[in-house]
């Protein structure tokens, strides 16, 4: 199954963007399915309209090739290393790296794979719901609650609408780069300031649970309360505008068998953020 169905069928070689999937679930905490999320996305995505609207231009010419899914799942370990090796062999092909996870274990790899591929010089932002901070839960270091706290060990960190955490994570909120939900709904300027702390070079993590889950329900834990989608794709066009995106993800999607809309919401978001990349990026 390749993103954009059969109107998107470009081969390796031709293609400036790859798409990797990674159907990955074992550190879920709570609702179950997000390894189920890769594949409802791409089925979504061949439903989409290739002409945007807001860039005027089709993106996919640029060639969008899905690569053949990362299935290890022995050990978290194990899956970070696959990703990372992975996202080093795209970073070096010159290929753009979309990853569609899975759950948030999945980009850990990939956060070390661009921060060795720019040397230090970027800055990972992370649109999440939770803050993501703990050093280990549930005896693991790569559970997906401790996704950010792994990024940090690779570049530095600025955390978008954010609204839950635990009490132990506290100590590692850096309140700089942290711009929580409930200001950002009174204060739109903070996105601006959201920006300026950004590296030259960033690579984005995106957990659909960032979202109010009025508009995105399947995802393993909704918390209310998130941006609506054009507050947070205006965001992203804005990053795309002004630093130089390295790659990104889309993870958490948990699909529901009565509900496509998300599965939809979420192809869109990340052509939508692809079209942005390659079209209002600074020339």
């Amino acid at each position: 199954m390749n993103f954009g169905g059969n109107e998107v069928v470009y081969s390796y070689e031709e293609s400036a963007i790859a798409i990797l999937p990674v159907p990955y679930d074992e550190t879920s905490t709570w609702m179950r399915g997000a390894d189920k999320g890769p594949a409802a996305a791409l089925e979504a995505s061949a439903n989409l309209e290739f002409y945007d609207i807001e860039t005027s231009s089709e993106v996919h010419l640029k060639g969008i090739h899905t690569l053949e899914p990362v299935l290890e799942k022995e050990s978290p370990e194990k899956l970070v290393e696959a990703v990372y090796g992975k996202v080093k062999e795209l970073l070096a092909d010159k290929k753009f790296p979309v990853i569609i996870g899975g759950n948030h274990t999945v980009p850990i790899g990939a956060f070390r794979a661009v921060a060795e591929a720019y040397n230090g010089n970027i800055t990972i932002l992370q649109l999440d719901a939770h803050s993501d901070l703990r050093q280990e839960y549930e005896g693991s270091r790569y559970n997906h609650a401790c996704a950010m706290a792994r990024a940090r060990e690779q570049a530095p960190v600025v955390q978008v609408g954010i609204r839950s955490m635990s009490a132990e994570e506290l100590p590692s909120v850096d309140s700089d780069r942290m711009f929580y939900a409930h200001r950002l709904y009174s204060d739109k300027s903070l996105y601006r300031k959201a920006i300026d702390k950004l590296a030259e070079n960033v690579y984005v993590t995106i957990d659909l649970d960032v979202f109010d889950p009025s508009l995105m329900p399947s995802t393993g834990t909704p918390e209310p309360g998130g941006p609506n989608y054009y507050e947070l794709m205006m965001f992203l066009r804005n990053v795309a505008a002004n630093r130089n995106v390295a790659g990104f993800d889309v993870v958490e999607l948990c699909p529901s068998g009565t509900n496509k809309a998300p599965d939809f919401i979420a192809a869109k978001i990340i052509y939508q953020f692809l079209s942005y990349i390659f079209s209002v990026a600074r020339q």
